[in-house]
């Protein structure tokens, strides 16, 4: 990725060193482009986050307005994030639920089982997608909004994920969706 300042020279290993860790929020990210730019809680330069640097945290994407803790460089070019340390879903009206999960037990909402997924499809467009759940042949309808709240902006085919799902009047549903990485972390 050398057009983004990253290489292994020696004088990259000497700015590692100097790197600090940043919390803020995600201004924008477009996995299309693989990129996006963090803004510091405090202030500064927009921090530059790499849709490799995502991936090494187990995400592709991630929403606008989520919080974030990162560590960061400065290179001639800016200020780049080096490693995705956390990430929490932006804030919103928790109290707004999706239509069908309005007629759910707030209980199994409460108490859905986290399963290990792959995506299937998503359209970000039409605003869902299903995913399957390993060993199972039954799509799981995946939500934009659902997305939204757990700190996705987008999926892609083959995405491994972890999804907390219920039975809804239509099927199978996703109510919330974890990174493969931070559901092996989690009881």
């Amino acid at each position: 990725m050398r057009g983004w300042g990253w290489s292994e020279t020696r004088q990259d290993t000497r700015l590692v060193e100097d790197a600090e860790v940043v919390r803020g929020s995600v201004k924008w990210f477009d996995p299309v482009k693989g990129f996006g730019f963090v803004v510091a809680d405090e202030g500064g330069p927009d921090i530059l986050l790499h849709v490799n640097v995502l991936r090494n945290f187990g995400q592709s994407s991630v929403a606008d307005g989520s919080r974030v803790e990162i560590t960061v460089q400065t290179t001639e070019r800016g200020v780049q994030a080096l490693e995705v340390l956390s990430i929490e879903p932006p804030s919103g009206d928790e109290d707004v639920a999706l239509a069908d999960f309005r007629e759910i037990d707030p209980g199994l909402l409460a108490n859905a089982r986290m399963e290990p997924a792959r995506v299937k499809w998503f359209d970000k467009g039409k605003g869902f997608g299903f995913a399957n759940v390993f060993g199972l042949d039954e799509d799981v309808f995946v939500h934009v909004e659902v997305l939204r709240r757990s700190g996705f902006a987008d999926l892609q085919p083959g995405e491994a994920i972890a999804i907390k799902v219920v039975d809804g009047k239509r099927g199978r549903m996703a109510t919330e969706v974890f990174s493969w990485e931070s559901a092996l972390n989690e009881p």
